[in-house]
């Protein structure tokens, strides 16, 4: 296929265009509870479900959404968290990291 360079200068914005586009919609990864480093922090997807034996430090009404490391926006169903670099943990979940929101 022959192409000139007007048509080479379309396609080529149009490709840079969908591309950043793409990236921009692209939904994270939600961390998974097998993940060596939430195995780590103790980390569970229900704060109702945490192993009160093994984390002692854990006070009912703690979650992810009521953490400071926590970066969803509130009411949100998860949202991205420092410790776990592009990924995602479910605003209802909690690992030993927690950190009181101010």
């Amino acid at each position: 296929m022959k192409t000139n360079r007007r048509q080479f200068m379309i396609l080529s914005a149009a490709g840079a265009a969908s591309l950043a586009l793409s990236n921009g919609v692209q939904a994270q990864a939600m961390v998974s509870p097998t993940d060596p480093q939430a195995v780590a922090l103790g980390y569970v997807e229900d704060a109702a479900k945490v192993d009160k034996a093994k984390f002692p430090k854990f006070v009912a009404g703690q979650n992810c959404a009521n953490c400071a490391l926590y970066q969803g926006k509130a009411g949100a169903a998860a949202g991205g968290c420092t410790l776990f670099a592009g990924k995602q943990v479910t605003a209802k979940g909690w690992c030993s990291a927690h950190a009181k929101k101010a």
